[in-house]
């Protein structure tokens, strides 16, 4: 794709109000700077609460979403651009609300027969008490994950095994003002696949030595390693890029996203959520995909805003 292409004045937008802010800030940078390298009008916006008037202010052509968690990646920035009539980067409306929410997520896969592991969402955590967490530790046990529907980077998340260690981190789910998904523990390998344009870009096997891959793993810790490639078979990179692409187009999303997996001890892949707006960090994995498939970071990030400009033509019919 032509990166001297006139894309206008581009706005890098950043920051916002969620728990991710400080990554967006990071992903912001390192987008601005990369478009800036690609030969693009490149201006960071840097917003909190008020993610659209700092935009609505100055006349953009395009706006690159770098906002991570509620705000950015939920709809609402989305909801904001289109009704001001200004072109964005990657998923609508719909597929970022559905993929922000982790249930809703789950609820089209398994309507659809796509494989997600077992779970039970909560929505009034103050009324968990031993006897149901009890239950649910019987029926999706005996490890579960426990997780806010409606954040990322692993924010809010813990691993337990016990109940009372199940109603602390039920509590600290719930404190992020977002209901509770728990959900069964996948006892396996863990993988991400970035898909852009539609096509899944070569997987990336994670590997640390904490309980699991937590923030501190994510961006944090340098003792994470990530195997790309990520020593599959041809064959069963195969049918990862098959089921991810499946998980990318049954919540109808747009231009890029990522997508993550855990592949079970007995080889069967389970589907964990969909990132429509992944980290762009020096330890992000959708830039370390790309260059695996021969992709540069400015190309990448050139390639993310055309399919975002030609899939926007489409849906609305211009």
């Amino acid at each position: 794709m032509n990166a001297t292409k006139d894309y206008g004045r581009v706005a890098v937008l950043m920051g916002g109000f969620s728990a991710e802010r400080e990554i967006s800030l990071l992903s912001g940078e390192a987008i601005y700077q990369g478009l800036k390298s690609a030969g693009i009008d490149a201006h960071k916006v840097v917003v909190e609460r008020d993610i659209i008037r700092p935009i609505l202010a100055r006349d953009f052509d395009f706006v690159f979403i770098a906002l991570h968690g509620r705000g950015g990646e939920d709809g609402m920035i989305q909801g904001a651009l289109e009704a001001a009539d200004i072109l964005y980067s990657g998923s609508g409306i719909l597929a970022s609300s559905l993929a922000m929410d982790k249930e809703k997520t789950k609820n089209i896969w398994q309507a659809i027969q796509l494989p997600t592991p077992p779970s039970v969402v909560i929505t009034e955590t103050d009324s968990i008490d031993n006897k149901r967490a009890e239950t649910i530790l019987n029926k999706l046990g005996p490890v579960v994950f426990v997780k806010p529907t409606l954040e990322g980077s692993s924010v809010g998340m813990s691993k337990v095994n016990e109940v009372d260690d199940l109603l602390d981190a039920i509590k600290l789910a719930g404190g992020f003002n977002s209901p509770v998904l728990i959900e069964q523990f996948i006892d396996g390998d863990e993988y991400t696949v970035a898909v852009l344009g539609g096509k899944a870009l070569p997987a990336i096997r994670l590997q640390t030595p904490r309980e699991f891959y937590d923030y501190k793993a994510k961006y944090q810790s340098d003792n994470t390693q990530y195997h790309c490639p990520a020593g599959l078979s041809q064959q069963h990179e195969n049918e990862l890029a098959e089921l991810t692409e499946a998980a990318y187009q049954s919540l109808d999303c747009k231009a890029w996203a990522r997508i993550d997996v855990m592949r079970t001890s007995t080889g069967q892949w389970q589907l964990l959520e969909v990132n429509t707006v992944p980290g762009m960090t020096q330890k992000s994995l959708v830039p370390m995909a790309a260059k695996q498939a021969g992709i540069s970071f400015a190309d990448l990030l050139v390639q993310i805003m055309q399919f975002s400009l030609v899939e926007n033509k489409m849906t609305k019919g211009k």
